[in-house]
């Protein structure tokens, strides 16, 4: 279906994408095509030089300070409004999300906010990505076979440290809006690009979003951890649950260093925690059978998982003494039509149910302690802000992307948690992530390219 939108005056040269929304019917309008040509042409000619951003980058990672300086240094050279602050994690008004004191690094570390006011009556668009990388250590160092701050292109593929995690994306965003200004100007919305730490819990887009910053929409510029690349849309992320649980036992009456002839008077952590682990499974099987979500079920098969990912009783080698102690760890995800106090109390009856059926563990409840917890959030793929990077996919790369709804807790879940802005991420091919363990991080050359081309369609699309 072609129409025209009521509601603006649109240039003849202007190609009108229609979505049928739930409330009503709005425009996707894409930039004059020759004025796009223009820009892909811009981008294509000055490719050494947005790769060579990159690689700066890449080498003043050791110092996450020096990266941010150079992020606001270019901010100011494409006459942004330029804020660099220096947030602590604990300082942050969250919303359906906490993490345990233990996983949080309260050093403050700077955000870079750059703003360009638009010209009026466009969308405002919010992009961010995040500069700092894993810790370096001599542990994650090894098995390197690329120099991790030299930055080397080798094969088309540019590798270093971080370079997938995520500075392609901090580096794409201020690329593409250097190319939006060269070839068509200031767009009519605001643009707000946010270069700001998220690891170890940091949520630095959190912290700017507190601040008062705001946009129409939002768009995370994250390599795919699926190694697909622009094939990829982030527009679902599952909620995530993290918790310990801490079980204790009682060693028997006896000095006797051997105590097995006398367990039958002791009470073992271990058959305690055997009861949870039971509940948990129980309660996993449970879940998977009324919990649903068509994108996930079509993906995995089944919508919700519950995880027991460490168990520690005892002593090893000690085989003929009680354990006192065991302490389960585990996670669980849930999809976003579930919220997620509700999932956290089923966590919470399940255990409670096995306190209240056992006497021990009824006067000596385990303690349970909650790690880490967020709510899912989803785009339909019908909405304004999908279809405006779909269409920009689309159009450089002639391929049509897919929704990815298998990464738990992607930090597109923050702007929508906090500010209600609608979210979704995209990136270039990428692999080797030194945060799954893997080394020689690298980036797709021509793929970060392409993404420099996408995200400015998306400005000139959206914002237009």
């Amino acid at each position: 279906m072609r129409m025209m939108s009521s509601r603006a005056v649109l240039p003849w040269s202007a190609v009108i994408v229609m979505v049928l929304c739930p409330q009503q019917l709005r425009a996707v309008v894409a930039q004059d095509p020759q004025v796009e040509q223009e820009m892909f042409q811009s981008i294509d000619r000055n490719r050494t030089s947005h790769l060579e951003f990159l690689q700066s980058l890449i080498r003043a990672q050791p110092d996450g300070e020096a990266v941010q300086a150079l992020v606001a240094a270019r901010l100011e050279e494409l006459g942004l409004e330029v804020e660099t602050l220096r947030l602590s994690p604990a300082s942050l008004s969250l919303n359906l999300e906490f993490a345990a004191e233990e996983s949080i690094d309260h050093t403050e570390r700077p955000s870079v906010m750059g703003r360009l006011r638009g010209t009026g009556s466009g969308r405002s668009m919010l992009f961010f990505g995040h500069p700092d990388g894993e810790p370096v250590t001599e542990e994650s160092l090894a098995g390197w076979e690329h120099d991790p701050f030299a930055a080397e292109v080798d094969d088309g593929r540019l590798y270093g440290w971080g370079v997938a995690d995520d500075l392609a994306g901090v580096a794409i965003m201020i690329e593409a809006l250097a190319a939006v200004l060269e070839t068509s100007g200031t767009p009519r919305g605001d643009i707000l690009l946010a270069s700001t730490p998220a690891k170890r819990n940091a949520r630095g887009i959190v912290g700017l979003l507190n601040e008062g910053y705001h946009a129409d929409a939002s768009v995370y510029l994250h390599p795919a951890e699926s190694e697909k690349g622009l094939k990829d849309i982030k527009a679902i992320t599952s909620g995530m649950l993290r918790f310990r649980i801490t079980l204790e036992g009682e060693s028997p009456d006896t000095r006797e260093p051997g105590q097995t002839a006398f367990a039958h008077v002791a009470v073992s952590a271990v058959d305690k925690a055997a009861l949870v682990l039971s509940a948990l499974q129980d309660l996993d099987e449970d879940r998977a059978g009324r919990v649903h979500h068509p994108a996930l079920d079509a993906a995995v098969g089944r919508s919700t998982n519950l995880l027991t990912s460490y168990v520690s009783c005892g002593a090893e080698g000690r085989t003929t003494r009680v354990p006192t102690e065991c302490v389960i760890e585990g996670s669980t995800t849930f999809p976003p039509n579930e919220q997620m106090p509700e999932v956290q109390q089923e966590i919470a009856d399940a255990i409670d149910r096995v306190v209240q059926g056992d006497g021990w563990l009824a006067n000596h409840p385990p303690v349970v302690e909650w790690l880490f917890g967020t709510q899912g959030v989803e785009v339909p793929q019908d909405h304004p802000l999908f279809q405006t990077v779909f269409q920009a996919v689309v159009e450089v790369t002639g391929i049509e992307p897919e929704v990815n709804p298998l990464h738990s807790g992607s930090d597109i879940r923050n702007p929508k948690l906090f500010s209600d802005i609608p979210s979704v991420g995209i990136g270039p091919l990428a692999g080797d992530l030194t945060q799954a363990g893997g080394h020689d991080e690298w980036v797709d050359v021509e793929d970060y390219i392409r993404a420099i081309k996408i995200c400015a369609k998306i400005i000139a699309d959206w914002s237009n």
